[in-house]
């Protein structure tokens, strides 16, 4: 029986302005495609494997294709490229009814933009992003291996994937409602406009509501998990805000109704290279489907790590729910291989 494997490589991935602002590491198409290379590699552990790959208009898809291992058959995902996060929702869409297992090469906003799509295939996700807080530092070959054994049922998905949290945002302003999903993090900011995508400047930050925490992830889970851990398969989340400026309300800032009195001192590494200092005035941990609102004058909603969506006069729900992407947990998928004697040859 042939396993499929859905690859995505983000070509747009990991080129922010980070990468001169802070300390945040380069991943250029040359390295994707070698780290590509060796995802291809890994599969071949099983036999017949097809892999199915995004298309982009860099040509990064191609060089992948054309150097792929003979053992392996491969091709295009029929679809129309836009450049855009739309072609990871559209390629995690076919691979929903196509694909074994998926493999994504990007951030935190590649595997945000699969997740919305992918429904229950399991999801390896390679970090060639920015902040990088759902994606893990693996080795493509490694992964590669993990997804074909996760894809060919050697190993039991059942076992060996956890089920990520996700963020659901309404937006709501008088009559109108928007819907916004996140992955790992939503926070508000105290921005008049979108600008510069990264967040830079983390005194911008007014609050948010994440899925995971912990002191080892860069930015808003990052301030969360000064304070509390939230695992990424924990039912629920952590909403927080900010100690800001205006308890009179003299100085208070546009973007929402920002905590005010009593503040706890956390340290953070807000961004790549830069550990900050932030007053936490509150924080609670949610359930599953808890909502934590924010009443926004004016400001700009960040959606992992990304500002996105600006707000005026508009009251903002941020709700933790537990219906993300199955991650792949890749060391678990080669342990419990090498305990089936999958490795041996007789």
């Amino acid at each position: 029986m042939t396993t499929t494997i859905g690859l995505v490589v983000n070509p747009a991935a990991g080129r922010d302005i980070r990468r001169l602002t802070g300390g945040a590491s380069v991943s250029n198409n040359y390295a994707k495609r070698r780290t590509a290379g060796c995802v291809l590699a890994g599969l071949t552990l099983v036999d017949d494997v097809e892999v199915l790959v995004m298309p982009d208009n860099t040509g990064l898809a191609d060089r992948i294709v054309d150097d792929a291992p003979d053992r392996i058959g491969i091709d295009f995902v029929d679809m129309t490229v836009t450049a855009s996060g739309q072609d990871s929702r559209a390629a995690a869409a076919h691979f929903a009814d196509h694909a074994d297992a998926v493999v994504v090469l990007g951030g935190d906003g590649t595997t945000r933009d699969v997740a919305q799509t992918i429904g229950d295939v399991p999801v390896v996700s390679i970090s060639t992003g920015t902040n990088n807080v759902v994606p893990t530092p693996v080795d493509g070959t490694v992964a590669g291996a993990a997804a074909a054994l996760v894809g060919s049922g050697a190993v039991p998905a059942a076992e060996t994937t956890t089920r990520h949290g996700t963020v659901k945002v309404d937006v709501v302003r008088s009559e109108e409602t928007t819907v916004i999903r996140g992955l790992a993090t939503v926070g508000i900011l105290d921005r008049p406009f979108v600008g510069t995508r990264a967040i830079l400047d983390p005194s911008d930050i007014v609050g948010g509501v994440v899925s995971r925490s912990s002191p080892a992830e860069i930015g808003l889970s990052g301030i969360a998990g000064g304070l509390v851990t939230h695992r990424p398969d924990d039912p629920g989340g952590v909403g927080f805000r900010l100690a800001r400026d205006g308890a009179d309300g003299t100085d208070a800032p546009d973007a929402a109704d920002a905590a005010t009195g009593p503040a706890t001192t956390v340290r953070a590494i807000t961004v790549p290279g830069n550990l900050s200092t932030v007053d936490v005035a509150e924080h609670r941990v949610l359930d599953d489907g808890e909502d934590y609102a924010f009443e926004v004058d004016r400001g700009v909603i960040s959606v992992d790590g990304e500002r996105e969506h600006e707000v005026r006069n508009g009251t903002v729900h941020l709700r933790p729910v537990s219906d993300g992407p199955r991650l792949v947990d890749v060391e678990a998928v080669l342990e419990r291989a090498a305990d089936d004697g999958r490795f041996r040859l007789e």
